[in-house]
């Protein structure tokens, strides 16, 4: 199977896949937001702050994101199936983004209670989001 043939199996190419990706962004960004309020920071004021905060998670969510096929109209069929397939994503882009975070390639460093942190809460805005898309996209 080829990249291209594998990545069309993970990804709909549909209008709906870019507002998955959009509120997902969304919710990686809010979160970032809120722990850079909690640390003193201004998020409004240095909105740059937010985005070295946010880049690491949103790329390691994009990369598990894809590979688990949650861009695709199965991982919404229902808000239990949208939970138990962006829950287990949500691990993987925490690991993933706290090892980018660990590199000199990414400002901020990294911490084991920070790693909690981010799954806990950074579940409840991700994985809180993917749930509630799954109950819109049943009742339309």
């Amino acid at each position: 199977m080829s990249t291209a043939t594998y990545l069309r199996s993970r990804v709909d190419p549909s209008p709906g896949t870019l507002g998955l990706l959009l509120g997902d962004a969304l919710a990686i960004v809010a979160f970032a937001a809120v722990g850079v309020s909690h640390h003193g920071g201004d998020p409004v004021g240095d909105p740059v702050n937010v985005a070295w905060a946010a880049a690491p998670l949103f790329a390691g969510w994009v990369l598990a994101a894809v590979l688990g096929g949650l861009y695709t109209r199965d991982a919404l069929a229902t808000p239990r199936r949208a939970l138990s397939w962006a829950l287990p994503a949500w691990v993987v882009a925490t690991l993933v983004g706290h090892l980018l975070r660990s590199t000199d390639a990414v400002p901020g460093g990294t911490a084991l209670s920070f790693v909690l942190v981010t799954l806990g809460f950074g579940a409840i805005f991700v994985v809180g989001w993917r749930v509630a898309a799954a109950v819109l996209v049943r009742r339309i």
